[in-house]
């Protein structure tokens, strides 16, 4: 059997997960639900329905989702319209729940959602605004590599076969001139797929030499001795790519438009406020961070985690079409149909509101 054809049946079965994580995920519980959020007295019901259930990760890549829980502003556009909040740690159960209802909209990285929606056919969700972009390094262990030719040979840690990270690195090595076999991940380079939470262990006792890895286990490496090889950021247009959208089912977004409206004026209003409150925001992401996973992170990790992520309302459309090409040029993914995986009207509707411009879809967005 050919390798690549070999590689797609395993991960047809990792599909029935459903399809390829994402790995900014690894903290947290998996779908932990956290309850419901305070409802101020005399609030009404939007379109008399009784509750939201919205799901992101215990990570701040998913800052927006964490300091808008801590600090009430889904609440608050919620009105009486409860917050019902489910923690994850894997891509795959968030669009599960997804797909069987167990939530209606939730924060997620680019790879969940496109292997989700392809998948699914495009029939199980739509991406509906943006929430952070950045927050992806390469670090490594500056005895054994100082330049990036030093990396040929090296162990490399990602955290899943197939996950974000793991095609991004696939495809920079490939860049590099170096041959890998994407299943195995032998090769000129090795490429060790680590859970994240385990990833700063194996750093520790030495069986990696470096991570291409989201925050914080990019900065729990540094902590740990490493050095930053580099920033993905440093790879994109304008230093943009993203790293987690917002997403919806399509029978939920149907079904209760104004609802949907409500989470999304909720977001611009958290990333305008995280903006104009780095500090605080990074304070209340992780008093959050703490009520989700049981535990907050310490200074020396939080801070250049913090630092490297960008929150923001577009959902960078054309990087995450060019992160689907990634996947198929490794050999990881058939070529997807992605044409109406965004719907931006709602999100742009909001913008206008505030003052803002619109985002764009790439063409990819509902015809």
């Amino acid at each position: 059997m050919p390798a690549t054809t070999a590689l797609r049946r395993s991960l047809a079965v990792l599909a029935a997960l459903p399809l390829l994580a994402l790995a900014a995920c690894g903290y947290g519980s998996q779908a932990k639900d956290d309850g419901t959020a305070r409802v101020a007295a005399g609030a009404e019901k939007i379109d008399g329905l009784d509750s939201v259930r919205i799901g992101y990760f215990g990570n701040v890549t998913h800052a927006t989702a964490l300091v808008g829980n801590e600090k009430g502003f889904f609440q608050k556009e919620l009105g009486a319209t409860q917050a019902r909040y489910a923690i994850f740690n894997a891509g795959p159960s968030e669009i599960e729940a997804l797909n069987s209802g167990s939530i209606d909209i939730g924060w997620i990285g680019p790879s969940p959602a496109i292997n989700g929606y392809a998948k699914a056919r495009g029939k199980n969700l739509r991406i509906i605004g943006g929430s952070a972009s950045g927050g992806v390094k390469l670090v490594v262990n500056p005895e054994k590599i100082r330049s990036v030719e030093d990396v040929e040979g090296k162990r490399i840690a990602t955290p899943q076969l197939g996950n974000t990270q793991d095609v991004a690195f696939l495809n920079w090595a490939a860049e590099q001139g170096w041959k890998v076999d994407p299943q195995s991940g032998k090769g000129d380079v090795t490429v060790v797929r680590s859970d994240n939470k385990v990833t700063p262990d194996a750093y520790k006792a030495g069986s990696i030499d470096g991570a291409w890895v989201p925050e914080p286990t990019a900065s729990k490496l540094v902590a740990e001795g490493g050095k930053v090889l580099l920033d993905e950021a440093s790879l994109w247009p304008d230093e943009k790519f993203v790293i987690t959208n917002i997403i919806v089912s399509q029978t939920f977004l149907e079904k209760h438009p104004k609802v949907v409206e409500a989470v999304l004026r909720a977001s611009v209003e958290t990333n305008k406020w995280i903006k104009a409150n780095p500090e605080e925001a990074k304070a209340a992401a992780n008093r959050q961070l703490a009520a989700d996973t049981g535990k907050a992170l310490p200074a020396k990790v939080l801070d250049p985690a913090w630092k490297s992520i960008k929150v923001t309302d577009d959902p960078l459309a054309a990087t995450l079409d060019a992160q689907a090409q990634h996947a198929v040029k490794a050999g990881l993914l058939d070529e997807p149909d992605l044409e109406g995986i965004y719907d931006l009207t709602l999100l742009n509707k909001v913008l206008q509101a505030a003052g803002e411009p619109a985002v764009d879809d790439a063409g990819l967005g509902v015809k």
